[in-house]
């Protein structure tokens, strides 16, 4: 067997290259333009309306500044996220955030298909008087609507990367219309001077570390997938730039409406609850009706075509042999199943924050080396005949390098040291001081054993 055969990658050519800028706007909007962003917009309501805004965008212009320099490697590169990742990893050792990477993607696309399948669940109950999830018997309407939604993320992924392009171009179009119709619907409930000065109830306040490292780590799951789509834009700045405002567009937009929707919840109601941060949620105590809740429905589609085929490039990483369409059907049928956790643990909102928490506890470490590996030691520069070369720069010790893999670790451990410290709880989090921490330890380890990389 060649080396090429044991260690396949696709390499998208300069020439092969079909995203526009409008491609990689529509992907990364509507890749922040979902369910979920609204989910964590309702869950930072307990900073307040100013101190959720404020820890939304410093934070998320962080975050996304990591996405443009993993996004600017896939071009460059032309490889995925976790192709590129054997540069520093080793051609073995990236296999180590390849299935994290997938865990996470597929967690993506079960929460975007729970929050989708709670609408199934009230569209259900209009229709037939099921009852909806949180009432006696209400699992048989979610139960229906993760099948239903798992059936049509098959659908559109069923020829891979072009049915994905697809998705988001129509998609996109149908989310901002639904943004723009909820937040008009939000407003003719409530002033916004009354959003603005309402405080959450104390027992319920989440201090501003904790709010920053939630938002880190929803914001940094994008990161480890970027190069996957960056890599078929036809210019540079479909790389860096355009991703880079199209996320940031699509998170504080998105985010911004959970917020004030969970708020104006809050106050016509009396009662500060996260879990009404659920556009299902929000569109049924809006009165917004069915055609809303159908919309929720599609914006799930249009999320989870970017975490489905980031999952699926993780897979084909570790499975060479399998081709991207077969690997988009097995991860979609693993998301279907790791949907029904919720029903399982009993809470929704339980099972996204311990999502959260896997997130900023595993990825951030591997970004931080990732981008200091590509960036500082080889000056932005990476040889391909390398990443699947067998004895060659990225093999290390029989194809892992021990110095990123402990890095990680070290990572990993830090972070959950690092959020018990008060200091970092009350004001910036464990997410961005850890990232700094190990980008020099990497860097420095990396310089004393193995000196500056070779020039090709």
């Amino acid at each position: 067997m060649s080396t090429n055969d044991k260690f396949a990658l696709e390499i998208i050519e300069p020439s092969e290259r079909k995203s526009s800028n409008w491609d990689m706007f529509a992907t990364w909007v509507a890749a922040n333009a979902n369910n979920g962003t609204w989910f964590i917009g309702g869950v930072i309501a307990a900073c307040g309306f100013g101190g959720a805004i404020g820890h939304l965008t410093w934070s998320s212009v962080i975050a996304y500044l990591t996405l443009a320099g993993i996004g600017y490697i896939g071009y460059k590169v032309g490889a995925t996220t976790m192709g590129a990742a054997r540069a520093s990893f080793g051609i073995r050792g990236s296999w180590v955030p390849s299935v994290m990477n997938m865990v996470m993607y597929i967690g993506w696309t079960a929460v975007n298909t729970f929050i989708a399948a709670t609408s199934v669940s009230i569209l259900l109950n209009e229709l037939l008087g099921w009852p909806v999830w949180g009432e006696p018997g209400g699992e048989k309407g979610i139960v229906v609507g993760i099948i239903v939604m798992s059936v049509l993320h098959l659908l559109s992924v069923s020829t891979g990367a072009n049915s994905v392009r697809i998705i988001e171009r129509v998609g996109v179009v149908l989310v901002f219309v639904f943004a723009i119709w909820e937040t008009i619907a939000v407003f003719q409930q409530v002033s916004f001077s009354e959003i603005v000065s309402w405080t959450p109830p104390t027992d319920q306040a989440m201090a501003s570390g904790v709010a920053v490292d939630k938002l880190a780590a929803f914001n940094l799951g994008w990161v480890t997938c970027a190069a996957d789509f960056t890599r078929f834009a036809k210019k540079p700045a479909g790389s860096h730039v355009i991703p880079f405002v199209g996320a940031f567009i699509g998170v504080f937009w998105f985010a911004l409406v959970g917020l004030v929707a969970t708020i104006s919840i809050a106050i016509t109601s009396g009662t500060y609850d996260p879990n009404n941060s659920d556009p299902s949620t929000i569109a049924s105590k809006l009165g917004l009706g069915a055609v809303a809740l159908i919309v929720v429905i599609l914006t799930s589609m249009t999320a989870n075509a970017v975490n489905l085929m980031a999952a699926g490039s993780s897979l084909t990483n570790i499975a060479t042999k399998l081709r991207l369409t077969p690997a988009l059907w097995i991860v979609t049928l693993a998301a279907c199943l790791v949907t029904f956790i919720p029903l399982i643990i009993g809470s929704f909102l339980d099972s996204f924050t311990l999502f959260l928490d896997y997130i900023g506890c595993a990825l951030g470490p591997v970004t931080a080396i990732m981008l200091t590996d590509f960036f500082l030691r080889n000056h932005a520069d990476y040889s391909r005949r390398d990443l699947t070369a067998e004895g060659g720069r990225f093999w290390y010790a029989s194809g892992i390098n021990w110095i990123a893999l402990g890095c990680w670790l070290l990572g990993v451990v830090l972070y959950v040291a690092l959020g018990k410290v008060p200091f970092l709880t009350a004001t910036v989090g464990a997410t961005f001081p850890n990232m700094i921490i190990i980008a020099a330890v990497y860097w420095a380890l990396m310089r004393a054993v193995h000196g500056e990389p070779a020039k090709d």
